[in-house]
């Protein structure tokens, strides 16, 4: 089959889409391959274009972004059972056929066929959609309805706890031949919602699962007009009728009834006869039709399931784990933690506060060989010197003042995983000669005891401190640092890869609105621009906090730039891009005016002037600095 994407959940769920050299254009406007009616996804909001190695997937700024495996992406080569996220749609792209499906070998080809006995059911006139005071009178008066209950309800015991696709097929195929007197039964399931069939099984009554060939034109009719068929005396033409996996056996009987759940064509259930004593009555065509309408249900869960459980597999399988960017800078940094991830060597990660160490560090340890194993983190900056000794190494009963009990330490917890140590800068001297013992003999005292204890942890270390400069002041060992330093990992701030901020904003936009519950379609333009303008020294932290501050406080379905912390505003007092019109122009030029009159007024002194703005005098001398005005005020 040719590249496709298959439309999971949202407005188009069960849509099937070849991919050609054309490519295709997905958005809210008419003029796209793939229209989403979802006003939270962008007009032409991404593309899928042939390239070298197959299809990439390029997101055309939208609002709300795109998102490949639960994280927001520019551009993608997409993989096999790539999970694509366009707002509340949920696409899969598929190159390969599945190989528990099988290709659907029951069908055979386009030939008619006649029959004695044509008995037609449309879905809404089985007997089983009857209120249920006339059913019961119903079967009160005939013992095969009565029958018919007992048969249903075993169906429905036996394909609620079916744990796969190809499991409730079997349990459904064995109802099916318990239930009516046929020699072999079909399950043909359509492509998520086409009439195209995607996968097929088969049972027959001596347990064999061989496939055997179907009428297509039965197919096309039970499935596109949604009726059940009986046919009695079948007569088909020659090319069928010679069908290699027919042999000895001939068709004399029938029944084929659809598969519908919620309006949706899931597929059919098919049974046939080969001698002319089984023959089928419109008992079993109303038996079979409920049992498919059983089936249909339980069928859908199922699929649901399986597709759910494989896009959680893709997420769990991702390395970067929470790390989102698709910069030069954070490409290398993902091939670098890919390369260490695999090794047993500390690894020692430095950066700027909020650029992600501990995310790269559980990355490595999820990379590992240790991943089921613990990760055990310990922030060495913030506890004095004896309880951190604990915190690291445990203590035993008595030790220390408060000590009522042994205690194990984050070391001897992380034994067999990773232990990591974040702001090791931190650790006061004492201990860094305790820690530097540890990395090289890999045993340990607790505090209280001279009982060696060994473990085996792989030690990832992290700090925002200048450990070199550190040395020069005699603050950090030097051994330690070369004990630590054996691979380094850079995280660069985020004002070094600016082109990443709208991909992590859309990505904390996602987070925040599902944990809030109120759902946004994205940023304006305006906003965007602002988030892109500013240093963030504070690096994904700040940008994740002012993200979500901006849900919490923000009314509309965008975020806006009044819905964005002031200090984003007020930053670096250039003028804003020509798309933002006049606005943010206008309330920059206003709060000069309102600064430079305050401060004329008080005589040169900032408190009195912030005391008549109302404003903090603090934040009046950010404001001033911000603006750029202290020269002129100052004059």
């Amino acid at each position: 089959m040719p590249p496709r994407l298959v439309v999971l959940s949202g407005p188009l769920a069960g849509q099937t889409l070849p991919l050609s050299a054309e490519g295709l254009a997905i958005g809210r406007h008419a003029d796209n391959g793939l229209q989403v009616h979802d006003l939270a996804a962008s007009r032409h909001h991404c593309v899928l274009e042939l390239v070298e190695g197959g299809f990439r997937l390029r997101d055309l700024g939208s609002r709300q972004g795109t998102f490949v495996n639960g994280r927001p992406v520019q551009e993608r080569l997409l993989e096999e059972g790539d999970m694509i996220a366009v707002a509340d749609t949920l696409l899969s792209f598929q190159v390969q056929d599945d190989p528990d499906r099988g290709e659907p070998r029951l069908l055979a080809g386009e030939e008619a066929f006649t029959a004695r006995t044509t008995i037609h059911l449309a879905l809404r006139d089985s007997l089983w959609e009857q209120p249920g005071d006339a059913l019961a009178a119903r079967a009160a008066a005939d013992p095969r309805i009565a029958h018919g209950f007992q048969v249903l309800l075993r169906a429905a015991t036996a394909l609620q706890s079916a744990d796969s696709t190809a499991d409730l097929a079997r349990r459904l195929l064995d109802q099916t031949l318990a239930a009516v007197p046929g020699d072999r039964a079909a399950l043909l399931l359509a492509d998520r919602g086409t009439p195209a069939i995607a996968a097929a099984f088969a049972l027959d009554r001596q347990g064999s699962a061989a496939p055997f060939p179907v009428s297509s034109t039965v197919v096309r009719e039970v499935l596109g007009e949604e009726t059940a068929l009986l046919a009695e005396d079948v007569l088909l033409q020659e090319a069928l009728a010679a069908a290699e996996s027919l042999g000895a056996a001939r068709i004399h009987s029938l029944l084929a009834v659809p598969l519908v759940h919620l309006g949706r064509t899931m597929g059919l259930l098919y049974v046939d006869a080969g001698e002319p004593g089984a023959d089928f009555d419109e008992s079993h065509l109303q038996l079979l039709t409920a049992l498919g309408g059983i089936a249909a249900g339980a069928l859908a869960g199922v699929r649901q399931k399986e597709w759910l459980e494989e896009e959680n597999r893709r997420l769990s399988d991702s390395l970067a784990y929470d790390m989102v960017g698709e910069s030069p800078r954070m490409r290398e940094v993902y091939r670098l933690l890919g390369r260490a991830a695999a090794s047993g060597s500390t690894v020692l990660l430095r950066g700027e506060s909020g650029t992600g160490k501990e995310v790269a560090a559980r990355a490595l340890h999820r990379g590992s060989p240790r991943a089921g194993r613990p990760f055990v983190a310990v922030n060495c900056a913030t506890l004095t010197e004896t309880l951190l000794e604990s915190e690291l190494f445990g203590h035993e009963r008595g030790a220390f003042t408060g000590a009522v009990e042994r205690r194990l330490g984050k070391v001897e917890k992380a034994d067999g995983g990773t232990l990591f140590l974040d702001e090791v800068g931190e650790l006061p001297l004492p201990l860094q000669a305790k820690l530097l013992r540890f990395l090289q003999e890999r045993e340990f005292e607790r505090l209280g005891s001279n009982r060696p204890i060994r473990v085996d942890v792989r030690v990832v270390a992290a700090t925002n401190r200048d450990l070199e400069r550190a040395i020069r002041e005699g603050t950090f060992r030097e051994d330690l640092y070369y004990r630590l330093n054996v691979i380094t990992l850079h995280l660069p701030p985020l004002r070094e890869r600016r082109e990443d901020v709208p991909l992590l904003a859309s990505y904390f936009a996602a987070l925040a609105s599902e944990r809030l519950g109120r759902p946004v379609a994205g940023f304006t333009p305006e906003a965007r621009a602002c988030l892109l303008r500013y240093d963030w020294p504070g690096n994904v932290r700040e940008l994740s906090n002012a993200v979500e501050r901006a849900i919490v406080l923000g009314e509309g379905d965008l975020i806006r730039p009044e819905d964005l912390p002031e200090t984003l505003l007020e930053a670096g007092g250039a003028a804003p891009a020509v798309s933002l019109g006049s606005y943010h122009e206008t309330v920059q030029e206003t709060k000069k005016q309102l600064i430079r009159a305050a401060v004329a007024e008080a005589g040169g002194n900032i408190t009195r002037a912030a005391a008549r703005l109302g404003l903090q005098p603090t934040y009046l001398h950010r404001l001033i600095r911000n603006l750029d005005l202290r020269a002129e005020l100052e004059r």
